[in-house]
């Protein structure tokens, strides 16, 4: 399959826009060419930042995300830019992960996914969010509850 043809417009734009607000809309996917099989997609995003919803000063973590691709995929581009636009989001750290992982399923309606938030101490606690998510009525549903459920402490 030639990658020309489908409809990505962020990779190779020059003229990137940088949104200053939550922008779910920037998502884009492509084709999994191995749909036949079962595989894992691991992001990590080191450097993520949003605000906090009452003081408005920023919080720093650490986003990885995981997740077991059906037909489509995200453009790793343009989850940059969606993560990006976390920056002047006010938002609790639980909500930014649980949303973060709403809006993928949204997106590419994966097998499984799983997000995690290492977020960096603010008044002495750090907060370590983790949520996940296994398509119904599939094997990955049972994942889902077992790796949530055996979740160790990080």
């Amino acid at each position: 399959m030639n990658r020309k043809n489908e409809n990505l417009t962020l990779l190779g734009n020059k003229n990137t826009e940088y949104k200053s607000n939550y922008a779910p809309e920037v998502l884009e996917t492509f084709e999994n060419k191995h749909k036949e099989n079962d595989y894992w997609v691991r992001f990590n995003c080191p450097e993520f930042t949003s605000l906090c919803p009452i003081t408005g000063q920023p919080d720093f973590a650490e986003i990885i995300i995981s997740y077991v691709p059906d037909v489509k995929m995200v453009e790793s581009k343009s989850l940059k830019l969606y993560l990006f636009s976390f920056r002047n989001h006010g938002d609790f750290h639980e909500d930014c992960v649980n949303t973060i992982m709403k809006d993928l399923i949204k997106l590419m309606e994966p097998k499984y996914i799983e997000v995690f938030g290492r977020f960096t101490p603010r008044g002495g606690i750090s907060i370590h969010p983790y949520a996940n998510y296994g398509r119904p009525g599939t094997k990955w549903e049972q994942v889902a509850f077992d790796r949530l459920a055996s979740r160790p402490v990080d």
